[in-house]
């Protein structure tokens, strides 16, 4: 499933439900859900472990390769 990295200050419009964010310091990932109830944005999210381990893995990789050059 694709996931939105986010940058500081950036907007985004999410979709209503299974939306996947991942942060772009820390790599963590959540999906959201998102609804409106009375005029007013609500959201909940979970902790996604498997796509965090994967996205930090890469960021790991991608950290060494510079530190190489």
């Amino acid at each position: 499933m694709k996931y939105y990295k986010v940058t500081e200050g950036e907007w985004m419009r999410p979709v209503h439900r299974g939306h996947k964010l991942c942060c772009c310091d820390c790599g963590l990932v959540h999906t959201m859900d998102f609804r409106v109830v009375n005029g007013q944005v609500e959201y909940r999210a979970f902790r996604q472990n498997r796509s965090t381990a994967n996205v930090r893995r890469h960021m790991s990789r991608m950290l060494t390769d510079k530190a190489q050059t």
